[in-house]
């Protein structure tokens, strides 16, 4: 199989996820979840996806969709389309599967996946993390990573917008 191929595979819909995770779990692999809208990828993504990566075998990533990245964070963003963020994502080795989600939060995917652990940045506490009550009460763990200062997709906008 071609390395385009393996990267498109990455990309699923929840419902052709499920039989990963059936397979991943049967194996008592750890099934690490993040979610965000990834937009212009950087440093400071690579940093947090990788150290979110070890925290398990397996790293899946809900990825806000075109609309939900617009109503989170404004009318010129994304600047890169949910195509292009999706298989960005799926390119590096240490993610295992993408999923598009629509709605402003990822509520509902990480009621359907049930990871055993959810990640998030360490500007949130774990008690304003949208699912960690769904992921304690499975008797996952909820952990958060600092990122690292200076690299941010606002700032990289900002200097784009300004040169």
């Amino acid at each position: 199989m071609d390395n385009l191929t393996l990267v498109r595979n990455k990309i699923l819909p929840l419902e052709k996820l499920f039989p990963f995770l059936n397979i991943w779990r049967f194996k008592d692999q750890k099934i690490v979840f993040t979610n965000g809208c990834f937009d212009l990828l950087h440093l400071g993504h690579i940093d947090y996806l990788a150290k979110a990566a070890d925290l398990g075998q397996k790293l899946i990533v809900g990825l806000n969709s075109d609309n939900s990245t617009s109503s989170l964070k404004g009318p010129t963003r994304p600047i890169t389309d949910q195509i292009s963020r999706a298989h960005l994502l799926a390119s590096l080795l240490f993610v295992d599967a993408v999923v598009l989600f629509d709605e402003s939060t990822p509520y509902e995917l990480i009621k359907a996946i049930k990871p055993d652990v959810l990640v998030k940045g360490a500007d949130y506490t774990i008690d304003k993390i949208i699912g960690s009550d769904v992921v304690l009460a499975n008797g996952g763990e909820v952990k958060t990573i600092e990122y690292i200062a200076g690299y941010s997709t606002s700032a990289i906008e900002q200097k784009i917008r300004t040169s």
